[in-house]
C-alpha cells in the first residue's frame, strides 16, 4: 500500500481525504497533517503567509511519522500566489525535508491537464476575482487557455467548506463554457471527492477539483495512477 502524505492548511474540507481512503478500502493511505494558518482569508497577503516555508517545514516534520512515499502541499491558493517558480520551490523544500517526492495542488492542476491532453478550460473559483486571476495566470504559464472564469468572492476557507453539493454543482455549471474542454474547481477547502461523477454529469465533460488532482498527483509522483471508480475522467485516463 502506498502512502501519500498531505499537508493541509487549517480546517475546512480535510475530511475529504480520510473519507476517500475509506472508500478505496486499503488501496492508498492518505494521512493528513494540518499546517498552521495565520489569517483564514482569500487575500494575497494572507495566502503568501499561509504558504511560507516555515509553515510547510513544521508540517513536514510532523508528517514524517507517517512515513509517506510522496507528499502533497494540499493548497491551491497557497501555492499559485507564489507563481510557478515559487510553487516549485515550495515542493522542493518539502521533498528535501522528507526525502520523498513532493508537489502541490496548483502544479497538479497543470500536470493533470497535460496528462489528459486538454488546454482550453473554464474555472469555477470560490475566491474573490483578484485571487482567482492569480490562478488563471498560473494555468496560462503552464500552457492552458482559460476561456471562462467564475469567481464567487468567498473570503474564508471555513465558509467554502460549508458549501453543499448542489451549490458546488451550480458553481461548476455557471462557470462552464462551450469552448472549455474541462472545468477546474481550485479550492481544497471545498468538499468534492464524493461528487466528481455528479459534477462531470452536470456539464458533460471532465471536471478537475482541487482535492481530486491533489490525490492524483501524489500517486502520479510514484508511477502510473490506478483507475478508481467515482473519481472522474482523470482517474480513468491511463497513459
Amino acid at each position: 500500500m502506498v502512502t501519500v502524505g498531505l499537508l493541509y492548511p487549517g480546517h475546512s474540507a480535510e475530511d475529504d481525504y480520510p473519507a476517500l481512503e475509506a472508500r478505496l478500502d486499503g488501496s492508498v493511505r492518505l494521512p493528513v497533517v494540518i499546517t498552521s494558518v495565520g489569517e483564514d482569508a482569500h487575500r494575497v497577503d494572507a495566502l503568501l503567509d499561509l504558504g511560507r516555508a516555515e509553515r510547510l517545514a513544521d508540517g513536514a516534520s510532523e508528517l514524517a511519522a507517517a512515513a509517506p512515499d510522496a507528499v502533497m502541499w494540499a493548497c491551491t491558493s497557497g501555492s499559485f500566489v507564489f507563481g510557478p517558480e515559487g510553487a516549485r520551490n515550495q515542493a522542493s523544500g518539502v521533498a528535501q525535508a522528507l526525502g520523498v517526492p513532493a508537489s502541490s495542488t496548483s502544479i497538479a492542476f497543470v500536470d493533470a491537464l497535460k496528462h489528459l491532453g486538454l488546454t482550453k478550460v473554464a474555472v469555477a473559483a470560490s475566491y474573490p476575482e483578484d485571487v482567482a486571476k492569480h490562478f488563471v495566470r498560473f494555468l496560462t504559464a503552464g500552457g492552458a487557455e482559460v476561456v471562462s472564469m467564475g469567481s464567487h468572492g468567498i473570503i474564508t476557507a471555513a465558509e467554502v467548506g460549508t458549501l453543499a453539493p448542489d451549490q458546488v454543482v451550480a458553481m461548476v455549471k455557471a462557470a462552464d463554457h462551450p469552448d472549455a474542454e474541462a472545468v477546474l474547481v481550485p479550492d481544497t477547502a471545498m468538499h468534492t471527492l464524493q461528487i466528481i461523477d455528479q459534477l462531470e454529469a452536470a456539464v458533460g465533460k471532465p471536471v478537475l477539483t482541487a482535492n481530486q488532482v491533489t490525490v492524483w498527483k501524489g500517486l502520479h509522483l510514484l508511477g502510473p495512477v490506478p483507475s478508481f471508480p467515482g473519481l472522474g475522467t482523470l482517474f480513468g485516463a491511463q497513459k
